[in-house]
């Protein structure tokens, strides 16, 4: 029980500190019940104030025949909202360039509730938005980097997961942030370096504690020779230069730089080894297996993909996800939202 109490504790504590700045969220995923049922939730305990987007009668239709209570959500439907030309004269003018017209931006808006969302965002009509319970990562960020566009000072969008694992003595007491496992594929030397300064970021805005970053091999401090290897090291070098205030280093096996005896051994003299709560991962297949392998054999909570970098709040879910995921990743979208605010 005590690690989920762990678990619990650690979400519970970041819904507080949604509900001590309410934001509004929307939810533009409103043909899946899960959405639907999550809204109730969020309502119920205050997390934050939920905008659905879709036709208001088919949405109170489909939540009364499981009984869901979304009477406090606002529901937006761009059909008829008085709201919806704007969005379309600002499409267009943000896509102009690439031959957009009024025409296909009303089409985008009127049939795309998650072009809508963004917009809802874009206009400050809402703070954040969550989708992807049933769309791809790509169907979720296509709208937000065409309009949000990247964060000021920030070289690349990726994503990361919350991990917190039961009964862990390693990370945060047990949490840990794993990056990039969403999005970035094969990332360049820049990239892992921009995804590891990012990743410390938003470590802090989370966890609230120290971040200590590792830039994962598997090799440590030139125990292996192979081009891989070396694209770790040039990062941990370029991230180490761009970020001197950081507790960051590399290149380290996974053992090396979350335990302690196994850093002390194979990597003395390292302020990071055996200490990291910040996992950067060398590609997406290492990152998006190893969460994986935390969530399913460790019966880690796994929290997101949660992007980064991107010019407001917007996060992902997995389209395996429950109610209570899509509740928690509501919770840490408002966190960032409140963090937007005092930038």
């Amino acid at each position: 029980m005590k690690g989920a109490i762990l678990i619990m504790g650690f979400i519970d504590t970041l819904k507080e500190r949604a509900k001590a700045n309410v934001k509004t969220i929307v939810l533009p995923e409103t043909e899946d019940k899960r959405t639907l049922a999550a809204t109730e939730k969020i309502l119920k305990e205050g997390i934050a104030k939920v905008i659905l987007v879709g036709n208001e009668e088919a949405v109170k239709k489909s939540a009364a025949e499981d009984g869901y209570d979304i009477s406090g959500a606002q529901i937006v439907d761009p059909a008829t909202s008085e709201k919806t030309q704007g969005y379309i004269d600002k499409l267009v003018e943000l896509r102009q360039k690439k031959g957009m017209t009024p025409d296909q931006a009303k089409e985008i808006l009127l049939n795309q509730y998650l072009y809508y969302g963004v917009m809802m965002v874009k206009m400050g009509d809402a703070d954040g938005m969550v989708s992807g319970a049933c769309h791809s990562t790509a169907d979720t960020l296509r709208p937000c980097l065409q309009i949000l566009k990247t964060k000021p000072g920030t070289k690349l969008v990726s994503a990361f997961f919350l991990m917190v694992v039961p009964n862990c003595e390693y990370g945060a007491n047990g949490a840990f942030v794993f990056a990039d496992s969403g999005l970035n594929q094969n990332p360049t030397s820049e990239e892992l370096a921009a995804i590891a300064a990012s990743s410390a970021e938003s470590f802090e805005l989370l966890v609230q504690e120290k971040p200590i970053v590792a830039i994962l091999s598997h090799s440590t401090k030139g125990s292996a020779k192979h081009a891989d290897v070396d694209k770790v090291v040039e990062a941990t070098k370029i991230a180490k230069e761009q970020n001197s205030e950081l507790a960051l280093d590399g290149e380290f096996q996974l053992d090396a730089a979350i335990v302690p005896s196994v850093g002390a051994s194979k990597a003395p003299g390292s302020e990071v080894a055996g200490k990291a709560n910040v996992l950067v991962f060398p590609d997406l297949d290492a990152g998006n297996i190893g969460y994986k392998l935390v969530q399913r054999l460790a019966k880690a909570e796994a929290y997101g993909p949660v992007t980064q970098g991107i010019a407001k709040p917007v996060n992902d879910l997995s389209r395996g996800c429950s109610a209570d995921d899509i509740v928690g990743v509501v919770a840490i979208t408002a966190v960032q939202c409140q963090a937007d605010d005092n930038k």
